[in-house]
């Protein structure tokens, strides 16, 4: 038997799985101690039931995902909307130093896939699918060049993508949090932000100055128009053959509006943006994490426990001994960090995702939530498709017998 949630049944399950996971969060003093996100918890939870519903009750649970797509277009509009001229000035260098780390970061993933490959008596090819093309690339990039290697002879490279990108994503909600925790109580950081700045984003759970019923519709209609605008160039782009991710043009046509409003002295009002923002992404976690199938994973799951474990272990020393380290070891470095290990082994959200729970705890970091997600949306895609062709091109991986 199958059975598809979909539309308000599947509000009201993400929902429920959220305040599931905060429910856990906050009984369990491991999950709380190292800032997981209760999305991540609570959607953990959900896929494991489907799991045992599937192997015992021959029942399959499937979600419509066209919300959460919905959802994650809305969620990088408001990250646009956020993103003001005269604050990316400030984060200039981070962003260009970050830039260069990703690169760095996305040549050891695929070193390590491709030695944990070998390990396996494996054609190295599908180390690969065990570094940057499912863990940094996520499940879209793990498709596409799945679909190509099984064309051009690589049995099984599709599924082994989105098992590696699936785990990957729990991997980096799980991981992201605690390296934080550890760099923040190590050094003894804080933030040195105020709760207040009008350009900080995710940084309280509350504020006073509640939006009116007509800042709150005019904001989502602004998010709205953003979208479908984005969806237009997308669409332009696309048929030019330039491929483009959607959440980028519209987090890129909410930049173009925040600033257009900063020019014409149009105020905007901020705790409506951030409130649709956290909800859009925790409701899109939640749903990602729930729709997960466990059980197709079952046959690999030794090698893919064994592979991401060393993936978490590299990305874990990269990002405390070199990123934290040339970002200037300080608050927004260690919020920086927890961002880049989710972005690196999962997704852009996870990484966002991970700098809420951070700074929900200890303090905004208006410079984290403005480059993760520039390098999350645009310039780590663009890295790691050169990065992909020129592991292809070597010679270990291109003049391998296919198995």
């Amino acid at each position: 038997m199958e059975y598809n949630v979909s539309g308000a049944d599947l509000i009201i399950a993400a929902v429920a799985v959220w305040f599931l996971g905060t429910f856990i969060n906050d009984r369990v003093a491991f999950l709380r101690r190292y800032s997981i996100p209760v999305a991540v918890t609570g959607g953990l939870v959900f896929s494991s039931l489907t799991a045992i519903l599937h192997a015992y009750f021959d029942t399959t649970v499937t979600l419509d995902l066209t919300l959460r797509n919905i959802l994650l277009l809305a969620f990088f509009t408001t990250i646009g909307l956020s993103s003001h001229i005269r604050v990316l000035f400030t984060g200039g260098k981070t962003l260009a130093i970050l830039v260069v780390l990703a690169a760095a970061l996305l040549f050891f993933q695929d070193i390590s896939g491709v030695f944990m490959a070998l390990l396996f008596d494996a054609h190295p090819a599908y180390g690969l699918f065990g570094g940057s093309v499912s863990l940094a690339g996520g499940h879209g990039t793990a498709i596409a060049w799945g679909t190509i290697a099984e064309e051009s002879g690589l049995r099984g490279a599709r599924d082994l993508g989105l098992a590696f990108a699936t785990f990957g994503l729990v991997a980096g909600g799980l991981s992201g949090g605690p390296v934080a925790e550890f760099l923040i109580k190590r050094y003894n950081l804080k933030s040195t932000e105020n709760c207040s700045d009008e350009n900080l984003t995710h940084s309280s759970e509350s504020s006073p100055i509640q939006p009116s019923v007509k800042q709150a519709l005019g904001t989502l209609m602004l998010i709205a128009l953003c979208v479908k605008l984005g969806g237009i160039i997308n669409s332009y782009f696309s048929s030019s053959g330039i491929t483009v991710p959607g959440f980028l043009t519209a987090m890129m046509m909410g930049i173009v509006v925040a600033n257009v409003c900063d020019v014409a002295k149009i105020r905007l009002n901020k705790v409506a943006i951030d409130r649709v923002g956290e909800i859009s992404l925790q409701l899109f976690l939640c749903i990602s994490l729930m729709s997960m199938q466990l059980w197709t994973l079952v046959n690999s799951i030794g090698p893919i426990v064994v592979v991401l474990a060393f993936q978490v272990f590299v990305i874990t020393i990269f990002s405390v001994f070199i990123v934290f380290r040339l970002l200037g070891r300080d608050y927004d470095a260690a919020v920086i960090v927890s961002g880049f290990v989710g972005l690196g082994m999962g997704a852009t959200p996870v990484g966002i995702a991970n700098m809420a729970s951070v700074t929900g705890k200890y303090g905004p970091s208006a410079k984290a939530f403005l480059v993760i997600p520039l390098i999350g949306a645009f310039f780590i895609d663009i890295v790691n498709a050169f990065m992909i062709k020129m592991f292809l091109a070597w010679p270990l991986i291109s003049e391998a017998p296919l198995p």
